[in-house]
């Protein structure tokens, strides 16, 4: 009965290996046009937003080392 438990261990190898490859070896074609064609959109999505004009665009912050000058204390 041992050796028989033995030489299942490699069928069920062959098996698994032969299942694996089946679907290693599938056609992704289709799957690849549909990603393409998302990215497509997601790329021209991200190209409207970042796109500004000059009175959309924000200053920017003044850095904290000159923020701290600015005093809030309660004159008398």
């Amino acid at each position: 009965m041992a050796a028989l438990a033995w030489l299942l261990i490699p069928l069920f190898a062959v098996v698994g290996a032969a299942i694996w490859g089946s679907w290693a070896s599938r056609n992704k074609t289709i799957g690849d046009v549909a990603e393409l064609a998302g990215y497509a959109r997601f790329r021209d999505a991200m190209e409207r937003t970042h796109t500004t004009t000059a009175d959309s665009v924000r200053p920017e912050r003044e850095p904290a080392a000159t923020a701290s000058a600015v005093t809030t204390s309660p004159s008398g």
